[in-house]
């Protein structure tokens, strides 16, 4: 359970309102600075730049910075949207460092995320999710989630053998009956 009330932290939405109620002329501009390296490990980053004016942004003198990154993963919002996560991450550590902090510097939604992070750690049934999975990518991604949330190494190595028993090498044999005449899985022999 997580240590902190989320009520007590002002969304980014909650920022971006007062930002262009001081500022109407105000500009939030983003830019994705993932490199393949970093898309390599499934991860985004995003600087976000906050300008009080357009003169501000001709000039290339905005007011704060902020950035964020993100992991895609195969649940919650990071699975089909993690880079607008991470934008709205980085939206809101700009407006942070531009004095739009509200009562705490972090944002709610950067709040959520350690709160997904630490139910996940103490709930997450990693093998019964690979089990039920079928995507090598998807099983690489667990893995990789799995991995950094601190998993044991025989939990890793099972999520491990999942991914292996899809290759497509195996797929062959995968469909090749068993003895009995059965279809029998390397997946099954795995657990």
């Amino acid at each position: 359970m997580a240590r902190f009330n989320l009520a007590d932290y002002e969304t980014v939405e909650e920022r971006i309102k007062r930002f262009y109620g001081d500022w109407p002329d105000g500009r939030i501009l983003t830019e994705n600075e993932t490199i393949p390296e970093y898309r390599a490990e499934k991860m985004w980053v995003v600087r976000a730049m906050v300008y009080l004016n357009g003169e501000d942004v001709e000039r290339g003198c905005p007011k704060a910075s902020g950035l964020a990154y993100e992991v895609d993963s195969v649940s919650g919002p990071q699975a089909a949207s993690a880079l607008e996560v991470c934008e709205t991450s980085a939206i809101g550590r700009a407006l942070a460092n531009a004095g739009y902090s509200g009562n705490k510097r972090a944002s709610r939604e950067e709040m959520e995320k350690v709160q997904r992070f630490e139910e996940a750690k103490v709930q997450r049934d990693w093998l019964t999710e690979a089990d039920a999975m079928t995507d090598v990518d998807q099983l690489r991604l667990l893995w990789a989630e799995a991995s950094k949330q601190g998993a044991p190494p025989e939990v890793l190595e099972k999520v491990k053998a999942y991914a292996t028993a899809l290759t497509p090498a195996s797929v062959s044999e995968r469909a090749q009956p068993s003895v009995s005449g059965s279809p029998k899985s390397k997946r099954s022999a795995a657990k």
